[in-house]
C-alpha cells in the first residue's frame, strides 16, 4: 500500500508540474532588477508591439503570486511585468513609516510603481500603451497611479480597497472581488462601480463607455477567497476581456489554469510523506506523548486560546522589523507557554517520559521531516505560489519567530499525541488556535485584521502538516521529531511572507 501510495503521488505530482511548466512554454519570461526591485517581464515570444500591463502584488505577498494574471495576459498578447513591492518578496529595500498612518509608505510604494512602469514602457516590444492590475494593498496603488497618469487605458482592481475612486477616476476601471471574500471587500466593489451606474451596481453589468474612460464593471468570481480570486478562471478571463475591450480587439487565448494543477502538486507531496515517513527512525521504544481525557484536553486547548490574546492585547508587540510577524511569534510564544505550564499541571506526578528515548535519532528524524517539508514544499512554493526561499536579511527573522513556533508545537503535539491520544484532539487544539487569533483581531481589528484575510491559509497549513506530523510520530514513536519540523516550517513561512519595514 506504501509503494502504491507512492507511485500515485509520485506521478500526481510530475503531472502538476508539467501541466505549471505549459502555462509559460510559449512565452519569454525574463528576470532583471529596477534599482532594488526584482522585475520579472512576460511576453510571448515574437510578439507585435504591445501593450504593458503592469501587475501588483498585495500586502505579504510577492510577484509569484500575481504568475496566473501575467501568464494569461501574456498568452493574450500582452507584456505583463511582475515585480516585489518594498519589504515584500525578495525586494532587501525594507518598507519605512506607520502602517496605521499609511500615507508615507502609500506614496513610497506609488513611487515606486511609477518608476518600474517607466522602465517598462521602455521594454522593447512596448507599444507605449499602459494598463495597471492590482491586488488587495495594490488595488489602492494601482488606482493612484493611474489617477496621476491619464494615459493608462485601463486598471483593474483585484479585492479593492480604494477612497480615492471618483465617478470618473481612474479610467476603464474594473474590479473583481471573490464571492467568499470578506463582505466589506464586496460592498466596496459595489461601491466603487456604483458611482458610475447612478445607483445601486449590478455584479456581471458594464456600466460606463471604454471610448471616453468611463467603463466600470463588478465581477464576483465564483467560489473564491481573498488568495483564490488571484487563480479564479473568472478572475483570469473577466481580466483579459477587458483589457481587450480597452485596447481594442485583439484575439483571444484560453487562460491559465493554475490552481488545480498546484492542488495536485501538493496534495502529492502531503500523500508521498506518508510512505517516505515508514523510513524514520523509532526513537522511542513506546509511544511517548500525554494521555488525556476530553476534560483535561479541553482545558489545555481552550484555557491558552482565550488568556493569550487578552494578556497581548495592550502589549507592546512592534519589535521585529517584519509587520504581524512579530505579533504571531508572541502569540505562538505565550501560547505554548500556558499550554507546556497546563500539561506540566494536568500531568503531575506522572515521570517525565524522556528515558530511554535515543535524542540523535530524535534530531536525525527532526531534520528529515524539516528538510522534507522546507524542500519538498518549498521549492514549487517559490516557483508557482510566492516567494519562499529567503534573502539574508530574512535569516535572523526565520530564527527569532521559531523562539515563538517551537514552545506552541512541542506543546501541542505534545498534548495531542499518545498510543490512545482522542480521536480529534488534533483538530481540537487547532481550532482552539484559529479562535484565539479571531478574539486578537476582535481585540484589535485595525492592526490585526489581515489575520482574517491569511486564515484560510494557516488552516491549509495546520490540516497538511498536521497529517505529516501525525506519520512521523506513527514512525517514531516521539511527538518532537514532527514539532520540531512544524515550528520549523512555520516560522520559515512568517519570516520570509510578512513585509520587512523599518519604523
Amino acid at each position: 500500500m506504501r509503494f502504491l501510495v507512492g507511485l500515485l503521488a509520485t506521478v500526481a505530482i510530475l503531472i502538476g508540474l508539467f501541466e505549471l511548466h505549459e502555462d509559460s512554454r510559449d512565452l519569454n519570461v525574463t528576470r532583471t532588477v529596477v534599482g532594488e526591485t526584482p522585475v520579472t517581464v512576460f511576453r510571448r515570444q515574437s510578439a507585435a508591439p504591445a501593450p504593458v500591463i503592469m501587475i501588483a502584488h498585495g500586502f505579504a505577498g510577492s510577484q509569484q503570486l500575481m504568475q496566473p494574471f501575467a501568464e494569461t495576459l501574456a498568452r493574450n498578447g500582452y507584456i505583463a511585468v511582475t515585480f516585489d513591492f518594498l519589504g515584500h518578496g525578495r525586494n532587501p529595500a525594507p518598507m519605512h513609516g506607520d502602517i496605521n498612518e499609511g500615507l508615507t509608505i502609500t506614496a513610497a510604494l506609488l513611487e515606486q510603481l511609477t518608476d518600474i512602469a517607466a522602465s517598462a514602457r521602455k521594454l522593447p516590444g512596448s507599444d507605449g500603451r499602459l494598463a495597471v492590475l492590482g491586488h488587495s494593498m495594490a488595488s489602492d496603488i494601482v488606482v493612484r497611479f493611474a489617477q496621476a497618469h491619464p494615459d493608462v487605458e485601463a486598471t483593474a482592481a483585484v479585492s479593492v480597497f480604494s477612497p480615492v475612486v471618483t465617478p470618473a477616476s481612474p479610467r476603464n476601471l474594473l474590479v473583481i472581488v471573490g464571492a467568499l471574500e470578506p463582505a466589506m471587500l464586496r460592498n466596496e466593489g459595489l461601491r466603487i462601480v456604483s458611482l458610475t451606474a447612478g445607483g445601486t451596481a449590478i455584479p456581471g453589468e458594464t456600466y460606463g463607455q471604454f471610448s471616453d474612460g468611463t467603463a466600470r464593471k463588478l465581477v464576483l468570481a465564483r467560489d473564491v477567497e481573498h488568495i483564490g480570486v488571484l487563480y479564479s478562471h473568472d478572475s483570469m478571463v473577466e481580466a483579459v476581456q477587458w483589457m481587450n475591450a480597452a485596447f481594442g480587439d485583439r484575439p483571444y487565448e484560453e487562460v491559465a489554469s493554475r490552481g488545480r494543477w498546484l492542488a495536485l502538486v501538493f496534495a502529492g507531496i502531503v500523500a508521498l510523506a506518508w510512505p517516505l515517513s515508514a523510513l524514520l527512525p523509532a526513537v522511542s521504544p513506546s509511544p511517548a506523548g500525554a494521555s488525556l481525557g476530553w476534560k483535561a484536553l479541553m482545558t489545555g486547548a481552550l484555557l491558552p486560546a482565550i488568556v493569550t490574546p487578552l494578556l497581548l492585547w495592550k502589549m507592546p508587540t512592534d519589535f521585529l522589523p517584519i509587520l504581524l510577524g512579530d505579533y504571531l511569534m508572541l502569540h505562538f510564544l505565550l501560547y505554548g507557554a500556558l499550554s507546556s505550564a497546563i500539561l506540566v499541571y494536568l500531568r503531575r506526578g506522572h515521570s517525565p517520559a524522556v528515558a530511554n528515548v535515543a535524542w540523535t535519532r530524535v534530531a536525525i528524524a527532526a531534520a528529515a521531516v524539516s528538510a522534507y517539508n522546507v524542500l519538498a514544499f518549498g521549492l514549487p512554493i517559490d516557483a508557482y505560489v510566492f516567494s519562499f526561499l529567503p534573502i539574508p536579511a530574512r535569516l535572523p527573522l526565520i530564527v527569532a519567530i521559531a523562539c515563538g513556533t517551537l514552545p506552541y508545537f512541542i506543546a501541542d503535539e505534545w498534548l495531542t499525541s499518545s498510543r490512545d491520544s482522542r480521536i480529534g484532539a488534533y483538530a481540537l487544539t487547532k481550532f482552539c488556535f484559529l479562535l484565539s487569533l479571531a478574539i486578537a483581531v476582535a481585540l484589535n481589528p485595525m492592526k490585526l485584521f489581515f489575520l482574517v484575510i491569511i486564515g484560510p491559509a494557516i488552516l491549509l497549513l495546520f490540516l497538511a502538516f498536521g497529517l505529516i506530523s501525525r506519520w512521523s510520530y506513527a514512525a517514531t514513536h516521539h511527538p518532537l521529531p514532527g514539532a520540531l519540523a512544524n515550528a520549523t516550517l512555520f516560522a520559515w513561512a512568517i519570516a520570509v511572507t510578512f513585509p520587512m519595514i523599518v519604523r
